[in-house]
């Protein structure tokens, strides 16, 4: 099987849709993913992520899921002492990260102090929980840090997300932190992710990705990369903050 874990496009947040550079990059994403031998594609319920995929389904004629569990992963929060208010999970200045050393851990970063006394542990498993339900309805059920094969079969399944929520599947996935993802991996818009199941053993498979924001598409139209979801690439730069 083959999962394809897309970013929505250049966004419009006042209006959560597409800029017009974000209409461009999905009319390249849409020539990519109609190539593909899709089986099933699911979708973000949030705007930005329909206007997204609403090309390919309507090209395609696909058979389309709208899932809350794939929305933006922005409503668990956390406290970071040089904020005066709570913010977003994983958007936390490296310094502070730094302090934490096994939130960098699968197996204990749901004890680090940002996190061990919020929401943002619950609702992980959640969605971690909804995208292995999918995936046992397609024949690979999660045991352990792999997948039992009930229906091995070569799918296609397209998941249209947000940065935030496709780093917590990328996680699941790869059997690491999220944190690992969402300090240190970047998602730009409508960049692709994928991960094929590897069954070295009969009715065990890994997931090995392929591809981490995988945006030839853009480059093969000429379409500069959005710099949404970067911060400034050197400290004097004029760019975001």
């Amino acid at each position: 099987m083959k999962l394809l874990i897309v970013r929505h496009g250049d966004p419009n947040y006042e209006i959560d849709g597409l800029t017009e550079k974000g209409k461009r990059e999905v009319a390249l994403l849409t020539r990519r993913l109609v190539k593909e031998n899709i089986a099933k594609l699911y979708c973000s319920t949030l705007g930005r992520a329909k206007a997204t995929a609403a090309p390919t389904i309507a090209e395609l004629g696909l058979d389309a899921e709208y899932c809350e569990w794939l929305r933006e992963f922005d409503y668990a929060k956390v406290k970071v002492p040089y904020l005066e208010n709570e913010r977003i999970c994983w958007d936390i200045l490296p310094e502070y990260i730094e302090t934490m050393p096994e939130i960098y851990s699968f197996e204990n970063w749901r004890n680090a102090e940002i996190v061990r006394d919020t929401a943002v542990p619950i609702e992980y498993d959640n969605v971690c929980r909804e995208f292995d339900r999918v995936l046992a309805e397609h024949g690979y059920e999660r045991k352990g840090y792999s997948y039992r094969v009930t229906n091995s079969n070569n799918k296609t399944l397209v998941f249209v997300c947000h940065f935030g929520l496709a780093a917590v599947l990328i996680s699941h996935l790869m059997n690491c932190s999220p944190y690992s993802i969402w300090q240190n991996a970047c998602k730009a818009p409508t960049s692709v992710t994928v991960f094929y199941t590897e069954e070295r053993k009969e009715g065990i498979a890994s997931m090995r990705m392929s591809a981490l924001g995988d945006t030839s598409h853009l480059y093969a139209g000429d379409e500069p990369i959005s710099f949404a979801a970067r911060y400034c690439e050197c400290f004097l730069d004029d760019d975001r903050h």
